[in-house]
């Protein structure tokens, strides 16, 4: 295959396991978010630095935490050392909220980027690419008070889902 063709396809490849990463995360998919990273892949957050099989589990258990999450991701810059080989660097905001006292919702909005290299391996099934190491970066925080609630507002009446575990009826394998 012309080298320019499989480059594009391999950045395509990229580009759908990090979409898959945000919406496994929000949609609480387990088994999915874990097929995003290679199990012997790098991760640091900060708060946890270690092996992505060790760290599935926790930030998981940190998304069933909040009543609400968002995750979206920019398109990543990527850039190719080998066949099997990549770095990629993309911006990404993630919101989460939770019930208050006073039985509003609330939270916190985060800005940063996810510094990740990437392998292309055998995973049983034929190749595929996977993050094999991953560090995220904080650039900025802010508050989000007095969120919707689950509830559609009379006023202009969108319709919201409450994502409290996994197997929600409006979640698609995709």
């Amino acid at each position: 295959m012309d080298p320019a063709l499989q480059e594009l396809i391999d950045k395509q490849a990229i580009g759908d396991v990090l979409q898959r990463y945000s919406r496994t995360l929000d949609w609480l998919d387990d088994d999915a978010q874990s097929g995003c990273y290679w199990p012997d892949a790098e991760v640091d957050y900060g708060f946890f630095k270690g092996r992505a099989a060790e760290f599935l589990p926790i930030v998981m258990e940190v998304e069933r935490g909040s009543d609400r999450r968002w995750h979206m991701l920019s398109q990543p810059l990527i850039a190719f050392q080998s066949p099997t080989s990549a770095s990629s660097e993309c911006y990404g905001i993630f919101a989460g909220s939770k019930r208050q006292e006073d039985g509003t919702l609330a939270g916190n909005l985060y800005g940063g980027r996810y510094l990740d290299e990437w392998e292309k391996r055998d995973a049983g099934g034929g190749d595929e690419w996977r993050i094999s190491s991953r560090t995220y970066l904080l650039d900025w925080q802010s508050d989000l008070t007095d969120q919707p609630g689950f509830e559609p507002n009379p006023d202009f009446p969108l319709p919201t889902a409450k994502i409290s575990e996994s197997g929600h009826p409006l979640y698609r394998p995709l």
